[in-house]
């Protein structure tokens, strides 16, 4: 008895084991298909946080998501406000670009981050692109449907306060990395420190992910990619930062934060 019932748990948590393969394997770009918003484990900070229970199945009811690949354009810079994202899954960047097409990154969106919102509420066109860093899967609601939705949600209205205050605050991050620096290594370093709070410190030392290009860094910081490898070369000379493939080891954070004053 107790050998039967042994093998028809082992053949049961087989039949598991392949249809969560066979999701992942039918999923666009590899990423697991997810329809309920409250499946997603995001964090406190998410659009998603703290809301009824009420008011995040009605959001199922009216949102719909979509799977991107890497470099995917989500959204264009001065196109008419069509809705709202969320990032579900992957990460992607907002960026600006000028005349000349020189493109500055004005922000790195993670899971939970609402991408369109002050367009919408404003009705003016989108102010940023946005393209996928990484195969992703995003939630969208229609402008319409959106402002409908925060009207008779009273927590979801607050949550979009909440979110609109922090992308200003990440526009006054951009001002004092760009602004308040005069030189480019200084512009870098507090980019890097900025990032730092997400490491993990080990030994006096920071380990932390960063899967961007030079180039991604470059836009970040208003610079050209060339420069941005010349200083973390130099960086790296010093003993300050070391980049392997998409791990930063920053070893020296005071001297990131004297750099920061040049």
């Amino acid at each position: 008895m107790a050998t039967a019932t042994l093998a028809m748990a082992e053949r049961a948590t087989g039949f598991r084991y392949l249809a969560d393969a066979q999701v992942k394997a039918n999923s666009p770009y590899g990423l697991p298909i997810i329809e309920d918003v409250r499946q997603f484990e995001l964090g406190p900070d998410s659009f998603f946080s703290g809301l009824s229970q009420s008011t995040l199945e009605e959001m199922n009811r009216i949102k719909h998501t979509s799977s991107y690949p890497e470099g995917a354009i989500v959204l264009m810079e001065g196109q008419a406000a069509r809705g709202i994202y969320i990032v579900c899954q992957g990460r992607v960047k907002l960026m600006t670009t000028n005349s000349e097409g020189k493109t500055l990154i004005v922000k790195i969106a993670h899971p939970g981050e609402v991408l369109g919102l002050q367009s919408v509420v404003t009705g003016s066109a989108y102010e940023l692109t946005v393209e996928t860093l990484q195969p992703s899967q995003l939630a969208y609601i229609g402008c319409d449907q959106f402002l409908k939705f925060l009207k008779a949600h009273g927590d979801a209205c607050l949550r979009a306060t909440q979110h609109l205050s922090q992308d200003c605050q990440s526009a006054y991050d951009v001002i004092r990395s760009i602004g308040l620096c005069h030189s480019v290594p200084g512009k870098l370093a507090r980019l890097l420190l900025q990032w730092s709070g997400d490491g993990q410190m080990s030994g006096g030392v920071v380990r932390m992910k960063m899967a961007l290009t030079h180039e991604e860094l470059a836009q970040l910081i208003g610079s050209s990619r060339e420069t941005v490898t010349r200083i973390l070369g130099d960086f790296k000379r010093r003993g300050v930062v070391e980049l392997h493939g998409a791990t930063l080891l920053i070893r020296d954070q005071g001297a990131l934060e004297n750099l920061c004053t040049s």
